[in-house]
């Protein structure tokens, strides 16, 4: 009874979530409600005192690690926007031209997204857009096809999505053939959509208006201060995968480190000036800045989901894959992306990689095609709903895109260029 309450609530609270703009209720205030009550309900189902602090302990680590990524990526992109940094590609990017505009974007954040990975570059993109994009229902359509480029650009690359990485410091995948055999099918994922919409889009893009505040007039960044700061900022993002890969610790600690070396760098450059013009420069009035919603958004979702995975929810799911496609590798991948679009990507492939062991040759050996095409299902199948990966969570926090627009605007684009990613992955097997 408890575990089929627990079901009920996520639906109530997830429909509340993509009824933000119908109910008037933010979708934060629906997510911190499911992920506490989850957690409730299931403290209530008659587990013992130590497994449930187990659980809780076990999921809070690793939530916090995505929170703390989370705030030092957004501090370290508002940092560079208000030190006007952005202007230095925004100045580049002079078509004004949809088609144009949006195939540049596209392409900056597949290959940004493969360097850094798909949450910062949604993050700097969101960032970009509003610098280039006026008018909200361009703003959101790009928005939108940021997000399939973001997480087709990290499918493909060991550092570039959540899951890909699990399954490289799993062992079981390795990061020179996770390259080579997902990159094609991440290549066409992100290419099917952007050719449809290019017979579609029409016109031209408005930009917004550059207002300076008082502030600005008075005191403007010089250019060594943008260039500075956005060098930096840049250098501090692409560090992250370079400091995981050396030292083995989580992303955020690089995400910190970096956070902390602009934080000194802004005290010392701003050091002359008065209180007033200093603090607009600061991380500590950037911070001021900093959408705290998104945060919780995501603290509630994560809870959720997590409360889901300690229930069993989703160790039944992986199991009733199993035996209603007999172990077909394809079909299984394919519904698990899909699956990934609703639950959070990372429980579902932490389900598989429990339930199936690496075997010394087959399909589940290291390098195995159900783990390559797992690789490719989960990073991009959450594409399919906003709120389906991480990148997608972010954009839709940070530029407050409504989850019915996304379903009725973008999930029939990332539909298609799943499924001809996936097919492309099929054939060249």
């Amino acid at each position: 009874m408890i575990f089929t309450l627990m079901i009920v609530v996520f639906v109530i609270g997830y429909a509340a979530i993509a009824l933000e703009h119908s109910i008037k209720i933010d979708k934060a205030a629906s997510a911190l409600l499911i992920g506490g009550l989850g957690w409730a309900l299931f403290a209530f189902s008659g587990v013992n005192q130590h497994d449930l602090t187990h659980e809780i302990q076990h999921h809070i680590v690793d939530i916090a690690e995505i929170l703390f990524f989370l705030l030092g990526a957004m501090t370290i992109v508002e940092l560079i926007d208000a030190h006007e940094g952005f202007s230095i590609i925004t100045n580049k990017i002079t078509t004004s031209n949809k088609v144009k505009l949006m195939w540049i974007l596209c392409v900056i954040t597949f290959f940004f997204s493969a360097a850094l990975d798909n949450l910062t570059t949604a993050i700097v993109m969101s960032a970009l857009l509003t610098k280039l994009i006026k008018d909200k229902e361009d703003l959101w359509m790009f928005a939108g096809m940021v997000i399939l480029s973001a997480n087709a650009g990290g499918a493909w690359s060991p550092i570039g999505d959540i899951t890909t990485i699990m399954l490289w410091i799993g062992g079981q995948v390795t990061a020179a053939n996770i390259i080579t055999s997902i990159f094609l099918p991440s290549v066409v994922c992100a290419l099917v959509p952007l050719i449809y919409l290019s017979f579609r889009m029409k016109g031209s893009i408005t930009r917004p208006v550059k207002t300076q505040n008082a502030e600005h007039e008075l005191n403007p960044t010089t250019s060594f201060e943008r260039n500075l700061i956005f060098t930096l900022g840049v250098i501090g993002l692409l560090f992250v995968p370079i400091f995981k890969t050396i030292t083995h610790l989580p992303p955020y600690v690089g995400m910190l480190l970096s956070l902390g070396v602009l934080w000194l760098v802004t005290e010392i450059i701003h050091r002359s000036k008065n209180h007033e013009q200093k603090s607009q420069l600061s991380v500590i009035g950037v911070l001021k800045k900093i959408d705290v919603p998104t945060i919780f958004f995501f603290l509630g979702i994560l809870l959720a989901v997590a409360s889901l995975q300690s229930a069993g929810h989703l160790g039944i799911v992986a199991t009733f894959l199993d035996n209603s496609f007999n172990g077909d590798i394809y079909l299984i991948n394919i519904i698990i992306g899909l699956l990934s679009s609703i639950v959070d990507n990372v429980p579902l492939v932490a389900g598989a990689m429990g339930m199936y062991e690496v075997t010394e040759t087959g399909n589940f050996a290291v390098d195995g095609k159900f783990w390559e095409f797992l690789a490719y299902c989960a990073g991009t199948g959450g594409s399919v709903l906003i709120i389906g990966s991480a990148a997608g969570v972010a954009v839709m926090g940070i530029l407050k895109i409504d989850f019915i627009w996304y379903v009725k605007n973008i999930s029939f684009l990332a539909l298609i260029g799943y499924a001809a990613g996936a097919v492309t992955y099929i054939l060249l097997q």
